[in-house]
Order: C-alpha cells, then sequence, then structure tokens
C-alpha cells in the first residue's frame, strides 16, 4: 500500500471535513467522525490541523474558491448577459451534482452566526473575506454595475435557501428566476 504524504492526508481531511461539516454542521460533527472518515486517528488529524475550527476554516475555504473556479470558469471569454447565464447554468449544475458544497456554504453561514453570537469573530471574518471575494468575481465576469452583481448574487443565495428546503424544480416559488438558473429537473432523482 503507497502511503500518502502530509499534504496528501491534508487534502483527505478538507474533503471529508466538507461531507461531514454539510451534514452536520460545526457544532455536530465532531473531529473523531472526520478522522474516522479519512481512516487517521484524531492524534494525527490534530497533527495535520491544529483543531476543529481550523479543519472546518480549511473547508470553508475550500468551498468558497471551488465555487470562485466554477464561476470562473464559466465567465471565461463571456461578458455581461453570456457570463451571467454560464455562471448560473454552471452553478446550478455544480450543486445539483454535488450537494455537499451547497450544504456546507449553508452550514458556514449558520457557523459564523452562532460564533459571532459567542464572540468568536474569526470564523465570520474568514468567511466574509471569502465571500467578498466571490463577489469580486461576479462582478469582474459580469462586467455589471454593482445592482446587476448583487442581484445575482442574490438570486443565487435564494436558490441555495429554495434547493436546501427540497423545493422541487417544478414548484411555484421558482418562478421569477433567470430561466438558466432554474434547476429544470436536475435535483430530481
Amino acid at each position: 500500500m503507497v502511503r500518502m504524504s502530509a499534504e496528501e492526508r491534508r487534502e483527505s481531511v478538507v474533503r471529508a471535513a466538507t461531507l461531514e461539516f454539510a451534514r452536520g454542521g460545526y457544532h455536530g460533527t465532531s473531529t473523531d467522525t472526520i478522522a474516522k472518515r479519512v481512516g487517521v486517528s484524531q492524534p494525527y488529524l490534530f497533527r495535520l490541523f491544529p483543531g476543529k475550527k481550523a479543519i472546518f476554516l480549511a473547508a470553508a475555504e475550500r468551498c468558497v474558491e471551488d465555487t470562485i473556479r466554477t464561476f470562473r470558469e464559466a465567465a471565461e471569454g463571456l461578458e455581461g448577459g453570456e457570463a451571467l447565464h454560464a455562471m448560473a447554468n454552471a452553478y446550478t449544475k455544480v450543486i445539483a451534482e454535488r450537494p455537499e458544497r451547497l450544504m456546507m456554504q449553508m452550514q458556514m453561514y449558520v457557523a459564523v452566526g452562532a460564533a459571532e453570537q459567542e464572540g468568536d469573530h474569526e470564523l465570520g471574518e474568514a468567511v466574509r473575506a471569502g465571500w467578498t471575494r466571490l463577489w469580486d468575481t461576479v462582478h469582474g465576469a459580469l462586467g455589471a454595475e454593482v445592482g446587476d452583481t448583487t442581484t445575482f448574487l442574490a438570486h443565487g443565495m435564494l436558490i441555495n435557501c429554495l434547493v436546501s428546503m427540497g423545493f422541487p424544480p417544478e414548484h411555484r416559488v421558482w418562478e421569477g428566476l433567470y430561466p438558466t438558473a432554474r434547476l429544470k429537473g436536475r435535483l430530481e432523482k
């Protein structure tokens, strides 16, 4: 059996943590659960990351960076409305095919809110910085007015909420979204 390097193990931890945090949230996910999914001991896990918060932050950073990459790749060589529709299509495809990415995003927002109420601002600062990079990516791709960027992201957040709540694609609550952003049966199993 080939041994993984520490960097490969760290990558495995981030992937496993994303799945576990997406399902159980920050407070509902134990480091033991993550370690078991990766196939390492908790002491080894803590040699890779100093604690649960560091693991969560790494998973949150990956989630944001993956979303930014999705938007950049979709909008490459496009502008305005073409970029908007390409990004909307790419995003709805990703959340249909990789629901843990959507759920991790939602858990990030919950974790920030809970941490801020407890006086811990580290999670919030990191997640807000990532979201700002995401906003800048969308804004640059659209070459749009601030309001257009905000509208695009607002629709994205609405999509996140509707999908998270399990609204089927044909439900009337989807009406009014960009036609390309509607899931068109993508989430049907």
